[in-house]
């Protein structure tokens, strides 16, 4: 009996699992379908730093459709943020204390605060030195390529905003009781590798100085 109670206890969270997963791709999509309205508006936007859209090239009869549809899914993504991650902690907080409710609650805002910051933070600072350092390393005239650029700078705009939510993780395991104070302190050092670890898979560029730019914030984050 015991055995067939756990059993069903199972199937029970994963079945919730798939309708909270489900719910959040539904979100995702309505984002994405949004996202369509102004989608041109925000390429015009991320082609900012090259000098406009006019300054990137189509060699592919669907090159154009391809990178549109890329860069709606960032802006559907970036829309969503908010109810897929209340899906998510909604999912987690079943398990939890009325306190430690409480720290779930708060984590929807901050994980979405987070996100944002990080896509910010790659747009404004990362791009920059990155396009910098590809176009004018070997000094010869480089034409840009309308795919290649905006696979670019969705990749770095996504993954740094991912990377940037995890003081999140850090936060919702000391509000479980996982870890504390004095255990993050003990442990910098190993954070500092596991954050230069982060730095070189993720930045766009083998060179120390992007490197550098990323690790800084995420570590005193």
């Amino acid at each position: 009996m015991a055995e067939e109670t756990y059993e069903m206890d199972i199937f029970g969270h994963l079945e919730e699992l798939r309708a909270t997963l489900l719910r959040a791709l539904v979100g995702l999509g309505v984002g994405v379908i949004a996202a369509f309205f102004f989608t041109n508006r925000l390429m015009v936007f991320l082609a900012q730093p090259v000098g406009g859209l006019d300054k990137l090239q189509a060699i592919e009869v669907t090159e154009s459709l391809g990178v549109y549809m890329r860069v709606a899914l960032l802006a559907g993504i970036i829309l969503s943020i908010p109810w897929v991650f209340y899906q998510l902690f909604g999912f987690i907080e079943k398990a939890l204390s009325q306190k430690e409710k409480k720290g779930i609650l708060c984590a929807i805002p901050l994980a979405t605060l987070l996100f944002l910051s990080g896509a910010a933070f790659a747009f404004y600072v990362m791009l920059p030195a990155s396009l910098n350092f590809f176009i004018n390393f070997l000094k010869v005239e480089t034409t840009l390529r309308v795919r290649s650029y905006f696979d670019f700078v969705t990749n770095l705009l996504f993954w740094i905003a991912v990377s940037f939510e995890l003081p999140l993780i850090f936060y919702l395991l000391a509000k479980i009781g996982l870890i504390n104070t004095s255990m993050l302190i003990k442990g910098w050092r190993v954070a500092v590798v596991i954050i230069a670890i982060l730095a070189a898979v993720i930045t766009p560029t083998g060179d120390p100085l992007n490197m550098l730019i990323f690790m800084v914030p995420l570590f005193v984050l």
